[in-house]
């Protein structure tokens, strides 16, 4: 059976002209890039992060730590290289029943320069269950996001039947973060090192990446890719024989 064409993706909403918009620097540093001096895909993760951490930490956010990343979307026109000093932006561009999605720019002195947003569940601390978000969120967010509604629904292909190339992805103890769980940018670095081996896909270019569960700590892991003959390259992460994640990452002409 013919796999079911993936949905056109959806353009980032720009900087809204009110609303909440939390501003901060930053400095590419010498573990967040590759041999070539490029910021890694992973390591820009971990800006948006640790972006989005300080943000609801400043908002004195209620149940700040009760989301969980569905999705990330990364769009780069060039991106930052070592020592590049960075100016980040983050802001609410939508909420949903049990979501909300957060816009993140990021802008480089050396024209640097890449756009995200990434999905987020609100759970329920105790049960792990998607919770509704809070009349306390929307009155922080709200007005940013301008009304603009979400879902959280993924969209990625699953594995194909065709041919795809298999790996082991080993787990190591610094991939899990203190919810026992893989970190969110760690799924990237097995992108990463899949780029390594397909170096004509860089930027300009679009990345995006699905969790469909988290992978625990003694699961078997294996890393699966495939190049499409439009360029598009292909990425999951198969954590006993079910799909924890995926990416696909394509080139901006």
């Amino acid at each position: 059976m013919p796999e079911a064409p993936e949905p056109s993706p959806t353009a980032l909403v720009p900087r809204p002209s009110v609303g909440r918009v939390f501003e901060e620097a930053r400095r590419v540093r010498l573990a967040d890039v590759s041999p070539g001096g490029r910021l890694r895909l992973d390591a820009a993760t971990r800006f948006l992060q640790d972006l989005s951490a300080d943000d609801t930490a400043d908002a004195a956010l209620p149940d700040a730590e009760s989301w969980v990343v569905r999705k990330t979307v990364i769009e780069v026109r060039q991106l930052p290289r070592y020592l590049e000093a960075l100016e980040m932006a983050t802001w609410c561009s939508g909420i949903g029943s049990h979501y909300a999605e957060r816009r993140i720019s990021v802008v480089g002195e050396h024209r640097g320069a890449f756009e995200a947003a990434t999905t987020w569940v609100h759970v329920d601390g105790g049960s792990g269950r998607p919770k509704r978000v809070s009349e306390a969120f929307a009155a922080i967010y709200g007005e940013a996001a301008g009304g603009r509604r979400i879902k959280a629904r993924l969209t990625h292909a699953p594995v194909p039947d065709g041919a795809v190339d298999r790996a082991p992805w080993p787990l190591r103890f610094t991939d899990f973060d203190v919810l026992q769980h893989v970190n969110n940018a760690a799924y990237w670095e097995a992108v990463e090192e899949t780029l390594a081996d397909h170096r004509d896909l860089r930027a300009p270019l679009r990345a995006e990446l699905e969790h469909r569960g988290a992978v625990e700590r003694h699961a078997t892991v294996e890393r699966c890719h495939r190049r499409e003959p439009d360029g598009t390259l292909r990425v999951w992460l198969v954590a006993d024989g079910a799909v924890a994640a995926s990416a696909v990452v394509e080139p901006v002409r």
